[in-house]
């Protein structure tokens, strides 16, 4: 699961009525245009954008924090017009140290996963930051990165349901006002060709346990 490079199974997936219109527009006919990517939504999981370490094993009272860092600005540059479609992830890790008597490296890992469909877990990549702390600095930085490259064979919508999903609706039809991911075969369908990138700490047990109930 552990690689230098993300690779990920994902596609352009087109939920509009028209290809000329823009995400939320509403077009000609009264429907509401939306477009899917085939680059992979950047997201933190809860509980794993932060990280503290303390200078007991077994104190964890504020008086024992050694250094806390967070996970911030997390930006993706991706291009989805050739295949495969590549997603460039970059985030800055901020690190506080509460003993600023000397200059000090602390190493932190980080994690880079495609998630399918929520819960699919496709690929992962484990990297670190390195926080260099100066003599008498109490804050550093350091940036972490990732690459996901994307095919778009696996995710694409079967054309049933693209076109159950696409299907112009007109008022006082039997069908006009649901949903269709109402329908569960066209949510399973959808929820399949749906990719995310998240990153975060790699976290132990104890540090994740920290997190969830500080």
């Amino acid at each position: 699961m552990i690689s230098r490079k993300l690779v990920v199974l994902a596609t352009l997936a087109l939920l509009g009525t028209t290809a000329c219109s823009r995400r939320g527009e509403i077009d000609a006919s009264g429907g509401i245009t939306a477009v899917r990517t085939a680059c992979p939504i950047v997201a933190v999981p809860a509980g794993t954008g932060d990280i503290t370490l303390f200078t007991s094993p077994t104190d964890r009272t504020q008086d024992a924090i050694d250094v806390t860092a967070s996970i911030t600005n997390v930006r993706a540059t991706c291009t989805d017009s050739g295949d495969p479609i590549v997603s460039q992830i970059t985030f800055d890790v901020i690190g506080r140290r509460t003993d600023t008597s000397a200059a000090r490296d602390v190493t932190l890992p980080y994690f880079t996963t495609v998630v399918q469909g929520g819960s699919v877990v496709v690929a992962k990549r484990v990297g670190q930051a390195t926080l260099r702390f100066a003599a008498g600095q109490a804050r550093a930085q350091a940036t972490g990165t990732g690459t996901a490259y994307v095919t778009r064979a696996a995710a694409t919508l079967p054309d049933d349901i693209r076109q159950q999903i696409t299907r112009e609706r007109k008022p006082g039809q039997e069908d006009a006002a649901i949903d269709p991911l109402a329908d569960p075969t066209v949510r399973t369908a959808v929820a399949k060709a749906t990719f995310e990138a998240l990153v975060g700490f790699q976290l132990t047990d104890e540090q994740l346990k920290y997190n969830v109930t500080r």
